[in-house]
């Protein structure tokens, strides 16, 4: 893991077009600002843990479960 130190209004960047910039800091709470293209996603961690949970589960679904949706 890379470890940088940063100060409030200062960026690092991320391959050619992410950058993450040092919004905020309050005591132990630091706020990002993420700025990247809308291809590619940005989650916190818990959210893309629960996202991947989900479509994990979706993809286990046999296709007698799918039949149903929509043929209300």
């Amino acid at each position: 893991m890379l470890v940088l130190s940063r100060h409030r209004d200062e960026s690092i960047m991320i391959g050619d077009n992410v950058v993450v910039t040092i919004v905020d800091i309050r005591g132990d709470k630091v706020r990002l600002g993420i700025d990247a293209p809308q291809s590619i996603p940005v989650h916190r961690q818990e959210v893309y843990e629960a996202i991947k949970r989900e479509n994990e589960q979706a993809s286990k679904l046999d296709s007698s479960s799918t039949r149903e949706i929509g043929n209300d």
